[in-house]
């Protein structure tokens, strides 16, 4: 960030967002000098897997562009939206989370030194949020929490009073971080829109917020940690991951809506420009031809339209490149036995099912006489 002029910075803050609310607020700071404070909310709910380098990717660009980022492990959330994560994993499942998001950070060679991380329940049983918690649901209704909710909140008939409370908490945890900006997916513009909205309500300021696009899993749809053909688990072997791949739809000639080109660009491009490596290589040795190169996406898209990149070769390319990226995240998991201790605590295998002796009765063939 030394060497970084204030449009450089800019520049590397917008990439691969979709859009920014009250943008002049992160302008004026970096214009200044200054150093954005940001913060990322995650619940600690489902095992992580590699859609998480979408966002992991970004607050590595956010650190580069010098900005001060807050990682908040949201183990109250977790809880609150519908008892994703239950109480007694909840501690081993921010442990789990932590030392994650840092490998993914660490294997893209990206300081953390502004980097922090701040687990919800550490402040958000305090007198005063509590206090807050009260006021917001006193001026909020129903209908506007649910709105506000409406895309990151399960959904159910019957549903729990906890899920209305989600929405208000994220929006306070702005004010209780101490940032200029909230960061996140494109699938929480209505509560990003809420918070400018009720945080004026109860005397504090409105903030910025920063949204990257909802990127296809495996199969088109969005990646998810409750469908296993849909993600790839960031400890998967690379035999794994290459099956997984395999698997994947990518429509030959048709970029919309395929996962592995926007894995390619979210991740794979900007990680390997955070490297210092820009390019994402396609190995066509097989065919007797020279590799390719790309160092935008525009020219990936361009040769997938005209099968210059077909599926398979693009498959084969982001397996590769997906793999070397696990490869130290890996590397790390293996080396430490605190962090494998750890993930057995939080996501303990499922209890194995005892066998049932059928009862055959007593006039089976072979039953003995009595």
């Amino acid at each position: 960030m030394a060497n970084m002029e204030a449009p450089e910075r800019l520049a590397l803050i917008r990439e691969n967002l979709i859009e920014i609310l009250n943008p002049e607020i992160i302008e004026k700071i970096v214009a200044e000098g200054g150093h954005p404070k940001i913060y990322w909310g995650t619940a600690t709910t489902g095992r992580p897997h590699c859609g998480y380098f979408v966002p992991a990717i970004k607050i590595a660009q956010l650190l580069a562009a010098g900005c001060d980022m807050t990682i908040l492990l949201a183990d109250i959330h977790g809880f609150l939206d519908n008892l994703k994560a239950p109480l007694e994993l909840v501690a081993h499942r921010v442990s789990f989370y932590r030392l994650v998001i840092l490998a993914i950070l660490q294997a893209v060679g990206v300081p953390t030194e502004k980097l922090r991380f701040v687990q919800g329940s550490s402040y958000q049983k305090s007198p005063e949020y509590v206090m807050d918690v009260y006021k917001l649901s006193s001026l909020i209704s129903e209908h506007d929490a649910k709105r506000a909710g409406a895309e990151i909140v399960k959904q159910t008939d019957n549903a729990p009073l906890s899920g209305l409370l989600y929405p208000i908490l994220q929006v306070l945890d702005e004010q209780y971080l101490d940032v200029d900006a909230q960061f996140g997916g494109l699938d929480q513009r209505k509560l990003f829109v809420a918070a400018k909205e009720w945080l004026p309500k109860i005397g504090y300021r409105e903030r910025a917020h920063l949204m990257n696009p909802l990127v296809p899993g495996l199969k088109g749809s969005k990646m998810s940690s409750s469908d296993e053909d849909s993600k790839i688990d960031l400890l998967d072997s690379p035999e794994a991951v290459a099956k997984k791949i395999r698997k994947a739809v990518a429509a030959p000639k048709v970029v919309e809506g395929n996962g592995l080109l926007a894995f390619v660009e979210y991740v794979l491009l900007p990680a390997s420009a955070l490297r210092g490596n820009q390019g994402f290589h396609v190995d066509r040795e097989r065919d007797g031809l020279e590799p390719l190169v790309y160092t935008t996406i525009a020219q990936v898209h361009e040769d997938y339209k005209n099968d210059v990149l077909s599926p398979q070769l693009l498959k084969g390319a982001v397996t590769k490149a997906l793999n070397d990226l696990l490869a130290p995240i890996q590397a790390a998991y293996q080396a430490s036995s605190e962090w494998q201790e750890i993930a057995l605590k939080a996501y303990p295998p499922p209890p194995k099912k005892e066998k049932k002796v059928k009862n055959k009765g007593t006039r089976h063939p072979g039953a003995k006489e009595e």
